[in-house]
């Protein structure tokens, strides 16, 4: 990767965006390969170098930080943007090269990425694939938008080494490479106020597979199957309709059916073992239904697919039973951020006495949510913050025909949601966490707001 880093860097005045994690991994990179004419990090908050790092090059590192902190990113020739900066302007503005660190491991790489990414569904496809890959004994390494930078690995990494890679929309939005197998999930309504617009979100995940070429494939669902790819296409059905049998991939009463040659074989059928795995949901069978697709392309045997599928440990915060408090089931779903997860989590959990909704709102549509809402049989429906104040008052002025509006309790934050909860939620049922909207501004992210709903929730009254 080092030869990649220096064909970009050799003699030029690089900037390095944002001092987040990436940037922190970012970092050593560059100076060690020692070619950069000047190094510098432009950050909005004040800056402080690891103490190895300014022993040794703390006077050759230029620190730009405050409000201004982008006003001259053409005073250099390459920029290695983080994820998370918005730039000032659009990117045809600038003079200089904007790179990131995905750019240079892609370019490295290409040919042993599985890269995975969709709104939801992501983490747990890439970690489950992992542990598929692992169990079946291949040399493989995690990394991406899990929470482990791509340069974090790098030195790691042999000819051997299947690197299977998280990636959010903003580590795809400047790709000019894409992984050799593609994942593309599902496009929600997501990150408006990052993007401004549906299309440039959209046309930011789609980076997944705009550049791939004739060797490469692509796993997608259904509807989003594109018609200019370069790529294989393999379809998989979609999340709310599983047993599509229209897709190359579908499930169909809990049994992942695959009818495309694609793959090298045809009609192969698993029974998803849904009594011994963890994973629960159409939602996380589709998920299964990806990564069984990638094992087959992988020649990953049934019986060491089945093995990882109930070995596997879900990640925290997605339909986690936290505990049983005074005979009611406390399920954390804060990874819930838009209306169809919410929807998702109450198809799954039969016995849902209670659920909780609401958090930052970015504006995006609760239609679907309102129109579930209207029909299903959950007795109590808690709404709070500001999306819970926004989808009562729409459920006010657009459903006049609301069933029960009485299972409607309005409150204000969180501690009171589950205060209610405590009340309302009868014995031997359940309650559920799924927000359908976003933590910030309230809490610093999805995990600290599952935290301190867990804290609230054995925390007694």
């Amino acid at each position: 990767m080092r030869q990649t880093i220096r064909k970009h860097i050799e003699g030029k005045s690089v900037g390095i965006l944002g001092f987040g994690r990436e940037g922190r991994a970012t970092l050593p990179w560059i100076l060690e390969d020692n070619t950069a004419s000047k190094v510098a990090i432009l950050d909005l908050n004040p800056v402080t170098l690891p103490d190895d790092i300014n022993a040794k090059y703390g006077d050759k590192i230029q620190l730009i930080t405050g409000e201004d902190y982008q006003k001259n990113l053409n005073d250099f020739d390459v920029i290695f943007k983080s994820p998370g900066i918005v730039l000032d302007k659009e990117k045809d503005y600038y003079t200089c090269k904007i790179l990131s660190e995905m750019d240079i491991f892609f370019e490295t790489y290409k040919n042993q990425i599985i890269g995975i990414t969709g709104t939801k569904g992501k983490s747990t496809t890439t970690t489950l694939m992992y542990h598929v890959v692992k169990m079946a004994g291949k040399k493989a390494l995690l990394a991406g938008n899990i929470g482990i930078p791509v340069f974090d690995i790098a030195r790691d990494i042999d000819k051997e080494t299947l690197l299977v890679v998280e990636l959010s929309c903003h580590q795809l939005e400047y790709a000019t490479v894409s992984p050799y197998i593609g994942v593309l999930l599902n496009i929600h309504e997501e990150h408006l106020d990052h993007y401004g617009t549906m299309e440039k979100y959209v046309a930011a995940k789609e980076n997944i597979y705009r550049n791939q070429i004739l060797d490469d494939i692509l796993f997608c669902q259904q509807e989003l199957s594109p018609r200019d790819a370069k790529s294989k296409v393999i379809t998989v059905g979609a999340m709310d309709v599983c047993g599509d049998e229209d897709a190359d991939i579908y499930v169909k009463d809990n049994v992942i059916n695959i009818k495309s040659n694609k793959l090298g074989e045809t009609n192969l059928s698993y029974q998803i073992p849904v009594d011994d795995i963890p994973l629960m949901g159409n939602h996380n069978y589709y998920d299964i239904a990806v990564v069984y697709g990638i094992a087959k392309y992988l020649n990953i045997d049934d019986n060491t697919f089945e093995e990882a599928l109930k070995t596997y440990e879900p990640l925290p915060h997605r339909l986690q039973n936290i505990g049983t408090v005074d005979g009611i089931t406390f399920y954390d779903d804060s990874i819930s951020t838009i209306d169809e997860t919410t929807i998702q989590a109450l198809n799954t959990l039969k016995d849902a006495d209670s659920v909780i909704i609401g958090g930052m709102d970015r504006g995006i549509s609760y239609e679907s949510l309102e129109k579930y809402l209207s029909e299903c049989k959950v007795p109590h429906i808690i709404l709070m913050e500001a999306t819970g104040q926004r989808i009562y008052k729409e459920i006010e002025e657009n459903y006049p025909d609301f069933k029960s509006k009485e299972r409607i309790v309005l409150v204000s934050n969180l501690q009171e949601a589950v205060k209610v909860a405590k009340e309302v939620t009868s014995k031997g049922k359940s309650c559920v966490m799924s927000p359908a909207a976003a933590s910030y501004g309230i809490f610093k992210n999805f995990e600290e707001r599952g935290q301190v709903f867990k804290k609230l929730v054995h925390e007694k009254i």
